[in-house]
């Protein structure tokens, strides 16, 4: 199985990112701002609620693991577009979460 790391996560985020933001300027004649990329990840958000209802047997989708799968990638995607484009440092902001939280819970 590969792993990624932050570096690589930035960099390949970034890049499909820009992509995307090339779609949106043919398409719409510009690019989405950070509020509209916000709401395209709480959109998926709830799709990751819904599809985990479906895996558990209490929502009656069918088989829905792939995208599931699918999904929690994107999420993790976007929230690392979200971070660079609001000039936060996603790797530090882990970091400091992991951290404040197990020293909160007794590590």
């Amino acid at each position: 199985m590969a792993s990624i790391n932050f570096e690589q996560l930035k960099e390949r985020s970034l890049e499909i990112r820009k992509r995307y933001h090339e779609l949106e300027l043919s398409h719409h004649g510009s690019e989405w701002t950070i509020e509209e990329d916000a709401l395209a990840f709480l959109t998926d958000a709830g799709l990751i609620g819904r599809n985990v209802m479906s895996q558990q047997g209490r929502w009656p989708k069918g088989n829905t693991e792939q995208e599931l799968k699918h999904k929690l990638g994107e999420s993790i995607w976007w929230l690392t577009v979200l971070a660079e484009r609001m000039n936060i440092d996603i790797e530090k902001a882990t970091e400091d979460f992991l951290t404040s939280t197990e020293n909160l819970l007794g590590k």
